[in-house]
């Protein structure tokens, strides 16, 4: 998705505009291929909020490796439609037949199921919303109490901040989960949550926390997990003490910070073999020196750590 274009429609929510565009422009400022982008059909939209925001009315080429994203509106029911023509529809519809993404926050989807992409594929909106979305929708396969859903290069969220989260989801999928987790800690959203179910990485599983000590240490293992890594060093690269790397470590992930690599070995081991890898191969792979240690991880029972408060 190099470019991110927003299609605003009169009495937007704020937080579901700025949220994810303030993922992909963070994600812009750390190196990644983002620009973003605002269409209406009106050159000033006021906010639901009260804020007038300017957008382009001529739209911009798209390609396929673009995401265009409807951020919700003020609706107390969705019998109150959207501003948007039959033109924002067609494009909409358009961009997705030519292999984009089109994306909605809240009652966003709406504007996605008038555009016909919400028929036979899975989509959510705001839980005050979903029953009149099921209703107005019946070829929809609406999705309760979720963060976010992805059905064929079309994405739905929930509420408000949930944008949030969806906007993270698209930048791990394309960029890996440790850029995801390196654009929530600078945004100091460290609640990383997956749409459904438990977060798939442990690099964003464990990154719920604010010990900022603990995530510099993350991201010196996240970037070496599969490389030798005495405890000393690490923490002589963070500036603590052993101790008190482990005791922090321990507290704010529960892990510790060996445990703590190894889930990441483990993880992309898991990967690899599940696309067609031995299990020695993957394990010298992820840096194990004895593939013995791979065999005794995976059969360990799967355990979720608690975060101590």
């Amino acid at each position: 998705m190099s470019r991110v274009l927003f299609l605003l429609v009169p009495g937007v929510h704020l937080l579901d505009l700025a949220g994810p565009a303030q993922v992909f422009s963070t994600a812009a400022d750390f190196g990644h291929d983002y620009t973003l982008g605002y269409v209406a059909e009106q050159p000033v939209i006021t906010s639901a909020q009260g804020i007038p925001l300017q957008a382009a009315t001529d739209w911009p080429a798209l390609g396929p490796d673009d995401l265009l994203l409807v951020p919700g509106w003020r609706s107390l029911s969705l019998e109150q439609e959207s501003a948007l023509g039959p033109d924002a529809l067609r494009r909409l519809r358009e961009h997705h037949a030519a292999g984009g993404t089109v994306a909605s926050v809240c009652a966003g989807a709406d504007a996605l199921g008038r555009a016909g992409l919400l028929d036979g594929r899975r989509c959510t909106t705001h839980h005050d919303l979903q029953e009149q979305l099921a209703a107005r929708y019946r070829r929809a396969i609406v999705v309760r109490d979720v963060l976010f859903t992805l059905d064929d290069r079309v994405v739905t969220s929930a509420g408000i901040a949930s944008g949030i989260d969806l906007a993270l989801y698209l930048v791990a999928q394309r960029h890996g989960p440790a850029a995801a987790a390196q654009i929530a800690r600078d945004m100091v959203v460290y609640a990383r949550r997956n749409g459904h179910e438990q977060q798939h990485s442990a690099m964003l599983r464990h990154r719920s926390h604010l010990d900022d000590t603990v995530h510099r240490a993350q991201d010196v293992i996240d970037s070496r997990y599969d490389s030798r890594l005495p405890l000393a060093d690490l923490a002589a690269a963070i500036g603590v003490s052993d101790r008190t790397l482990t005791r922090l470590f321990t507290r704010a992930t529960g892990l510790t910070p060996l445990r703590y690599q190894q889930t990441l070995r483990l993880e992309r081991a898991e990967h690899l073999i599940s696309h067609g890898s031995t299990v020695d191969h993957a394990a010298r792979t992820v840096g194990f020196e004895d593939p013995r240690m791979l065999r005794r991880l995976r059969a360990r029972p799967t355990t979720v750590a608690v975060r101590q408060p």
